[in-house]
């Protein structure tokens, strides 16, 4: 799905370098590596502050500890996304409120949003899936409507540029309260371990979540309030910092071999290629085909058979699995969720997919569906 190998191959020098400086010089927490990194994130997104940390499902959990969401407080979140988004909510003791998402894009629905909320909802979190922003501007009306915090899940979509109706262009998790991301190795920005990363351009919201990361450490030693310990390690951000200047050569590259999916898959009845909105950048984290009358397990199998991978995002609703069953929930409550779930199917994408690999993959898709 993901050919990470291929792709370090391209910057193996400079990153073994970066990695050889790190342990010669033995700054392996909190090093110069993650401030210069920190940095150059903030410029390329254009916000006030970046605040690293552990994994992304940290990053999730940091953020609503800074902002003081208290056990029983509502958070609305998409049925279909990963698991993480609706874990921390539990977590932090917190009720998970999930809403359907759009056929088309999957993307949350902003009506299913408004109807869900009560004065007990204090947060909206919107997924960006698969690589391309939710509907922001209407999230955000809502939020100010309402007075909620938006949370922006974009683990999938670091890099896409999000224009609002005015014409004002603004990246992806830099829109809500705070943004929330994940350097797994397969995201588009992804490092050789864990990673994660918070940003937001609220200067106390900053400091809480710095604090929160920190042990909840005004200073060393001095603890104002709990918080976790949770951090990106100097080697990691080594590599992220080199990785970050690919970042929309990557994306370019990934569009290209979107586009070479979307033509040798248009017009045909079995297949429906992912849409892209007209307000959000696309940078295909995954590439998510929805099959129509298709036996979608005999393909993967077949497709395995020809040595291609094809990957199943997500084949479970979040309000059919076990550790999230919920009395106001059942089967048939969230309809388009549940056809994703049955329907969606994901090819191998990443950056270094090149024609000869795509024709490959796109005739043997083909030659199933005959």
């Amino acid at each position: 799905m993901v050919d990470l190998k291929s792709q370090y191959e391209k910057i193996k020098t400079a990153v073994d370098a970066a990695i050889h400086t790190v342990i010669d010089n033995t700054t392996f927490i909190n090093g110069p590596e993650v401030k210069a990194f920190q940095a150059d994130l903030e410029k390329y997104l254009n916000v006030k502050h970046v605040i690293p940390c552990a994994n992304g499902t940290d990053a999730l959990q940091i953020a609503m500890m800074a902002l003081d969401l208290k056990p029983g407080d509502e958070v609305i979140t998409a049925d279909f996304t990963y698991v993480a988004t609706a874990e921390v909510i539990a977590l932090l003791g917190l009720k998970p409120v999930l809403v359907d998402v759009i056929p088309d894009t999957f993307d949350i629905d902003v009506k299913a949003i408004e109807k869900a909320i009560t004065p007990k909802t204090k947060a909206i979190v919107p997924v960006h899936l698969f690589g391309q922003c939710a509907n922001m501007e209407a999230v955000m009306e809502l939020a100010k409507k309402h007075n909620l915090f938006v949370i922006e899940d974009v683990a999938q979509a670091i890099g896409a540029d999000y224009t609002f109706s005015n014409g004002t262009k603004q990246k992806a998790g830099t829109i809500g309260t705070v943004g929330c991301t994940s350097f797994f190795p397969s995201k588009n920005l992804g490092c050789y371990g864990d990673g994660g990363a918070m940003y937001t351009n609220d200067d106390e919201l900053a400091k809480k979540i710095r604090m929160i990361a920190n042990h909840g450490q005004s200073v060393q030693y001095v603890h104002d309030s709990i918080g976790v310990n949770s951090r990106l390690d100097s080697i990691q951000a080594a590599i992220l910092g080199i990785k970050l200047k690919q970042l929309d050569s990557y994306a370019a590259a990934r569009n290209k071999a979107a586009d070479y999916y979307d033509k040798a898959f248009a017009n045909n009845p079995k297949l429906k290629t992912p849409a892209r909105v007209k307000n959000s950048t696309h940078v295909f984290h995954q590439y998510t085909l929805q099959l129509v009358g298709v036996d979608r397990t005999k393909l993967r199998e077949f497709l395995a058979s020809k040595d291609i991978p094809a990957m199943i995002y997500y084949p479970i609703p979040l309000h059919l699995q076990k550790a999230y069953l919920d009395p106001r929930y059942k089967e048939g409550d969230f309809p388009v969720t549940e056809k994703l779930c049955a329907s969606v199917l994901s090819l191998p994408m990443h950056t270094e997919l090149d024609v000869e690999t795509l024709k490959y993959i796109t005739e043997n898709v083909l030659e199933f569906l005959k």
